[in-house]
């Protein structure tokens, strides 16, 4: 990421926002949830430096300031992260036909196997990271292949755009094709290398990745705990309770292990910072593990419905008695969409099936802050406030004609939020800025770059 001047006139836009300042979960949404219907946020320095009602922040602002107004049929959010995606599915998002296990051996590991070519992986991470910023999701903790140097194509793409990305190279030295199997000492030798030379570089941080616990022997996945133990402040990110088949099969491979999360726990893989993809079928003992290491669970729902994988019921992870840390999460490729609204859309349908209605500010929330502090980034990103880092993403509320029909008879914010997390996708995205610059326009269509 380019150095930025200290002294870097402020960029400022006006419009409705939404933020929140903590747990609306917990805390409920009169106490967390923030909308002013005529706002300013000014960023200086990737941060943002000025927010709040414009009426009082304007006489804060030089008088020749630019302002870019978009209006009241918008809103004005902190940009959307993804808990839990995988870059190198895009080619193959929308695959046909089988469910979990299946789809990884007919589709995911044969396209893995491309990612060998570092150019092949960079075609890749552009498309990605450009479909990311046009849907207004400016945050990811990604999925890479074995093969470092996809890590590394990532990573630099990412750099360019001056993004807060998360990412690591996958461990997987079992159960998968010899190609894309690394071993316990490979995979640790390169995990720490790649820890080296990108964790905290700028915005960027790094995530030990054992795929999931079928891919990964008892030895590699100690090497894992070894890692998390000597890079404390790294994240792990895996995969539990899926799909009912993948259970049964843990079970056949761990059988000395009191269920599925146990076999994470044992290798000290349960922990701050930890994120487990999916977690539908995790039992009460299971949810009181993650509540009490700091375990954070993202939620998935779109590619849950594709593969047919179940429905997580959010209810439970929140329990107020031992609420665990959950975001939400596209899981591309099985994920069929990069919007953060048709996914939200689907948490709504996931939470339904499961007796539970997820208002449309409390789903945005996941989307934003929620997430972030599944990451252990709340204090950084998430929210819109003086101080964060300015990443920012500006909606439509009147994007498709059946919307702008729609919102002739909302009531009140709350409907009209809900008809866009209901009825929206990427065509809802105005704008994205990331660490307080332009780098997405509908206008233009494409990436800004610089």
């Amino acid at each position: 990421m380019r150095n930025r001047p200290t002294n870097e006139r402020p960029t400022v836009i006006r419009g409705p926002v939404l933020t929140f300042t903590g747990n609306p979960f917990t805390d409920g949404l009169e106490h967390t949830a923030v909308y002013e219907r005529d706002a300013i946020v000014a960023m200086a320095n990737g941060r943002i430096t000025e927010f709040g009602p414009a009426q009082h922040v304007l006489s804060r602002l030089p008088a020749d300031i630019e302002i870019r107004n978009y209006g009241k049929d918008s809103l004005i959010s902190a940009g959307f992260i993804d808990s839990h995606v995988h870059f190198p599915q895009t080619p193959m998002i929308a695959a046909y036909g089988e469910q979990l296990l299946d789809w990884l051996a007919n589709y995911t590991f044969p396209t893995e196997l491309k990612y060998s070519d570092k150019d092949f992986a960079r075609s890749v991470a552009r498309v990605f990271l450009q479909e990311n910023l046009r849907n207004g999701i400016t945050s990811a903790c990604v999925y890479c292949t074995v093969y470092p140097q996809s890590v590394d194509a990532l990573f630099e793409e990412a750099e360019k755009l001056g993004m807060r990305l998360a990412a690591g190279k996958v461990l997987m030295d079992r159960n998968a094709p010899p190609a894309l199997l690394d071993t316990p000492k490979s995979g640790y030798d390169d995990s720490k290398a790649l820890i080296a030379r990108w964790h905290n570089r700028g915005r960027l941080l790094y995530a030990v990745t054992p795929r999931f616990a079928p891919t990964s022997s008892h030895e590699q996945l100690e090497a894992a705990g070894a890692l998390c133990r000597e890079h404390p402040d790294c994240y792990m990110q895996t995969h539990v309770s899926e799909n009912k088949n993948e259970i049964a099969w843990v079970e056949e491979l761990f059988p000395e292990r009191n269920g599925y999360l146990d076999v994470y726990d044992r290798y000290a893989l349960c922990r701050p910072r930890a994120i487990f993809g999916h977690c539908i079928y995790l039992t009460e003992e299971e949810l009181q593990v993650m509540h009490r290491t700091g375990s954070a669970i993202a939620h998935c729902p779109t590619s849950n419905f594709f593969l047919g994988s179940g429905t997580f019921d959010i209810s439970r992870a929140l329990r107020q008695d031992r609420p665990v840390r959950t975001g939400i999460g596209t899981d591309l490729g099985a994920g069929t969409s990069f919007s953060m609204l048709t996914t939200m859309n689907a948490a709504y349908k996931a939470a339904q099936l499961n007796g539970y209605s997820l208002s449309a500010r409390h789903a945005h929330y996941l989307a934003t802050r929620g997430t972030a502090h599944a990451m252990y980034l709340e204090d950084k990103i998430g929210s819109i406030a003086p101080g964060m880092e300015a990443d920012i993403v500006v909606l439509d509320m009147k994007s498709t004609p059946l919307i702008k029909y729609r919102m002739q008879f909302v009531e009140d914010f709350e409907e009209a939020l809900f008809v866009q997390t209901m009825l929206g996708d990427d065509r809802a995205v105005q704008a994205t800025y990331v660490a307080g610059e332009l780098k997405y326009s509908r206008n233009t269509a494409e990436v800004i770059s610089t």
